[in-house]
């Protein structure tokens, strides 16, 4: 019931936040910059209000704090824990976002302040895990039911690459209307049901808690979007995202639940390393994919809509891996 409650609160909480968010974004002429290297069609989106993830993250800390509130009492902190550790990329990305508004252009913190800046949240985020005995050294393999166990330091730097690129990986695959927010939200359903599964009923809440929010911000983030979430709402989400695989010690659960993050993450790479090597020539008809298909014909409620049953399909796939885990 307290789970079913996190998604009604963080919902209304979300969504009622968007009706009075969203004029006051207009007003503060907060305007997302859209690259000139993008589809053209793009640029017709040029002013649409940026920063809408403060929707969703508002929601989520009411729920936790309404809802989550005796698990506190009780000692239970890694609801808390994760919430922070996302606060504090999606702080992180609203300064990115600020930089671009006060510039009116797309560029906000330069690439080194943002690593350095998120290679920091992730250590200290692995640091409190471990001395709060949520997470161990021993890398749980989905499917096989084993450990491999790994010396304490590989596991910071495993971490910590995993938790950097995450969250950057988010970030990249929102680039169309409503696409991140989709694909999010079956993420968030997987790790609902599976700290259900396991009885960790904190992060359950928050897990619930972040699908609801996202469903009232998917009201005004679908296409044609209303409001753009930004850095603000994607780095956010995907410190949530990792937070959560770290916090329920399942990190290698990423491959198959972020499929799509890592897709584009990947369809970028390759863009860049192929064209410096070729001189100039591409693979794809622009990156991230989600772009490739865009230039192939593709709507944008048609890339949501198969983005997101994509990862609706290997959520299924990763709860089946590591249900076994903790057998009922």
């Amino acid at each position: 019931m307290k789970i079913i409650l996190s998604f009604l609160v963080a919902f209304v909480v979300t969504f009622v936040v968007g009706r009075l968010l969203i004029p006051l974004l207009h007003r503060l002429k907060s305007g997302q910059s859209i690259k000139e290297d993008g589809p053209v069609w793009h640029m017709k989106k040029q002013g649409t209000p940026t920063m809408g993830g403060l929707m969703f993250i508002i929601g989520l800390a009411v729920a936790l704090v309404v809802i989550g509130w005796p698990e506190w009492k009780q000692g239970q902190y890694g609801h808390l824990f994760v919430f922070l550790f996302a606060l504090v990329y999606g702080a992180i990305g609203f300064v990115d976002d600020y930089v671009k508004v006060r510039k009116k252009q797309n560029t906000g913190l330069t690439a080194p302040q943002k690593f350095l800046l998120q290679l920091a949240a992730a250590i200290a985020f692995t640091v409190v895990l471990r001395y709060f005995h949520f997470l161990t050294p021993d890398l749980y393999i989905p499917f096989f039911n084993v450990s491999i166990f790994l010396p304490w330091p590989v596991y910071m730097v495993f971490a910590a690459f995993v938790m950097v690129g995450t969250v950057n990986a988010v970030n990249i695959t929102d680039g169309v209307d409503g696409l991140s927010t989709g694909v999010t939200m079956p993420v968030m359903l997987f790790f609902t049901a599976v700290a259900t599964y396991w009885s960790q009923t904190a992060l359950a809440e928050f897990s619930a808690a972040l699908f609801g929010g996202l469903c009232a911000f998917l009201i005004y983030n679908f296409h044609p979007a209303k409001v753009f979430m930004g850095d603000t709402g994607s780095l956010f989400l995907g410190g949530a995202v990792c937070g959560l695989a770290f916090a329920l010690d399942i990190p290698l659960v990423l491959l198959l639940v972020g499929i799509i993050y890592i897709a584009e993450t990947f369809s970028d790479i390759i863009q860049v390393v192929y064209f410096k090597i070729s001189h100039g020539k591409r693979i794809f008809r622009m990156a991230p994919l989600h772009h490739h298909f865009e230039m192939g014909g593709w709507s944008e409620v048609k890339l949501f809509c198969v983005f997101s049953g994509v990862t609706v399909l290997t959520c299924l796939l990763a709860f089946w891996g590591v249900m076994n885990r903790y057998p009922f």
